[in-house]
């Protein structure tokens, strides 16, 4: 795992070394180890380095074709390179290091940019081309890895980047986009291809970019459309082929010549993980959670318990409301806004991992795939969908949104309540479960949240969080044969009687036992609810009430004093709303404003009790 940048001159004119050193220096945290970069007039790629495969220098990026001719840099790991170097082998290829990167080499000179499809893996690729003076863009199937582009022909360049903060630190202007602002407050997150800067766009999931002096071409390569349903698979054929798929996932990912572990919550995704990756590890796995003195969100219980149960070596940290300085180092590192605070402790247990390993496997990925979420229960009750009416698609979509109601209509003004009416913030979520009209509504509700929630909201956490600490994080089922499985089982294997997860539940019971396998799903989160009405009320006041927010224009500053009143009273629960608004208002200050204090107090170290 590592952080790549470069550019494409439209107009030629060469970028300094010590320009490319300045913008590289910006993803420094994504790979510590080593820095490199080539360019000519026409372009250039770079790469900060977290050595994880192969960790002598001669794998350190970019790496070039025999003839110089061809610069690539990635960002992620590729699980299956050792398969297609030995097919490459047989090509007549030869292999200078022992690493991933040389296989993406030797591919792209071998099959060209069809040479994506063969991949599986966790990625961001850039290849430039000097001879036809083109660039190429890949980004992996799922969205797993980040990668993003500002400028075009007009503007004379284009530069891309592993985070939005290097673009920033290239030039380009941070300004808000109150399109993707009204988005996130009616999804609790920014959606891509959108960002919340204007000019800022996130290359797809699934898609590569070919840039040119004509400009930039997008293509999808893979569409997790395309799969097709398989309605009569049977509830034997489902569990089998999901622990088989689970099994050489995990498998797979455990492929690293840097010492890993693992994130253990104790729930039934991570624990499952856990469970296999002990299968093909003959010393203890090393696992670490993250505690709260709050029970109503501890899972530390049922992590030991996994623990106990696969012999690992665990370790544990609390969590403390200590959030004056954790949320905007959490919204400096996402680069934008978002609602959800789990990024806070996803922080914390990165950087206690951080000190043993660089790199954990996780369980992220199985709730989108196979149903894990109450919401999905609650809205097709006891797994039933002969209840649906027109327009459900919508209902479905607003149901799971952050502003609810009237809320909308009385907490926006300016810019951002005209964006919030007239644009349909929720048009990218609601048009993907339209998109996936092949499959049943179950599996309709699950691909849109897999296409759109995934990438926008729950892979950034672990990616900018893990990043943050210098950690690679890996989830067995990102892998694409997993999504491309789960959307051919029928949904109602996995929501059978209303019950969440239902066929991988029957599946895994047999390694994870009964406690740990029917367990009551906790979400991860941080209590912030409750602290905001205890040690954090001074905090959501100045954050919400001092003047700032209200200046902008784009908020009632009347209505947010509302919720604010009846939530530290108790009598209304407004932790979603209040908790997005704060994350949007550190957001300003931090990328807008260019608030030093903040920034300062935004790039500390994080300190571990």
């Amino acid at each position: 795992m590592c952080g790549i940048f470069g550019n494409y001159c439209f107009a030629l004119g060469n970028v300094s070394d010590d320009a490319l050193a300045a913008v590289g220096a910006s993803l420094r945290h994504r790979g510590p180890d080593a820095m490199g970069f080539a360019a000519t007039p026409r372009a250039a790629v770079g790469n900060t380095r977290l050595s994880i495969l192969d960790l002598s220098e001669a794998s350190n990026q970019p790496l070039f074709s025999d003839d110089g001719n061809i610069a690539l840099v990635q960002n992620g790991e590729i699980y299956n390179f050792v398969e297609l170097r030995a097919e490459l082998r047989q090509l007549g290829c030869r292999f200078s290091t022992s690493g991933d990167t040389e296989v993406l080499l030797r591919a792209f000179e071998t099959w060209g940019h069809e040479f994506v499809g063969r991949l599986n893996g966790m990625f961001a690729i850039a290849i430039h081309v000097r001879d036809s003076e083109e660039v190429w863009l890949y980004r992996d199937r799922l969205g797993v890895k980040p990668l993003y582009y500002c400028g075009s022909v007009q503007t004379g360049r284009l530069w891309f980047a592993s985070e939005i903060k290097t673009l920033l630190a290239a030039g380009h202007p941070a300004e808000a986009d109150y399109d993707a602002i009204a988005q996130y407050l009616a999804l609790n997150y920014i959606p891509q291809p959108a960002t919340a800067f204007a000019g800022i766009r996130h290359l797809p999931p699934g898609h590569y970019a070919r840039i040119s002096r004509t400009g930039l071409d997008l293509h999808a390569y893979w569409s997790l459309a395309d799969v097709k349903p398989v309605p009569d698979m049977t509830e034997a054929e489902g569990k089998a082929g999901l622990l088989a798929l689970l099994d050489d996932a995990t498998r797979l990912r455990m492929r690293s010549d840097a010492q890993f572990g693992a994130f253990l919550s104790g729930g039934l995704d991570s624990s499952s993980v856990v469970g296999f990756m002990s299968l093909y590890q003959k010393t203890p796995v090393r696992t670490y959670s993250i505690g709260f003195r709050n029970s109503g969100y501890d899972e530390t219980y049922f992590a030991r318990l996994a623990s106990q149960r696969f012999g690992t070596l665990h370790e544990v940290n609390y969590m403390e409301p200590d959030l004056a300085a954790l949320w905007p180092r959490f919204i400096w590192h996402v680069d934008q806004p978002h609602g959800d605070v789990s990024f806070m402790p996803m922080d914390q247990v990165s950087a206690v991992a951080s000190r043993d390993v660089k790199m954990v496997l996780t369980g992220d990925g199985g709730d989108e795939l196979f149903a894990g979420y109450e919401k999905y229960a609650d809205f097709f009750s006891e797994g039933r969908v002969d209840h649906l009416e027109t327009g459900w698609e919508d209902r479905f979509v607003r149901s799971s949104g952050l502003l609810q109601a009237d809320e909308g209509q009385r907490l926006l003004i300016g810019p951002l309540k005209s964006a919030f009416g007239d644009l349909d913030p929720y048009r990218a979520l609601a048009g993907q479960v339209r998109l996936a009209d092949g499959q049943d509504p179950i599996n309709r509700v699950l691909f849109a949240e897999t296409t759109v929630l995934l990438p926008g909201n729950n892979l950034v956490k672990p990616d900018r969080m893990a990043m943050a600490n210098s950690l690679e994080v890996r989830s067995p089922f990102l892998d694409y044969r997993m999504a491309e499985f789960a959307f051919q089982m029928p949904g109602a294997l996995k929501l059978t009687g209303g019950e969440t997860k239902s066929i991988y539940k029957k599946a895994v019971q047999p390694l994870l036992g009964s406690e740990l396998t029917y367990r009551k799903k906790q979400m991860f989160t941080v209590p912030v609810g409750d602290w905001f009405r205890t040690s954090l009320a001074g905090y959501c006041r100045d954050m919400l009430l001092d003047g700032r927010l209200g200046a902008r224009g784009i908020v009632d500053p009347g209505f947010v004093a509302e919720m604010l009143a009846a939530h530290l009273s108790g009598t209304a629960n407004y932790t979603r709303q209040l908790r997005a608004l704060i994350s949007l208002e550190l957001w300003f200050r931090l990328f807008i404003d260019q608030d030093d204090a903040l920034r300062a107090i935004s790039q500390q170290p994080l300190v571990l009790t």
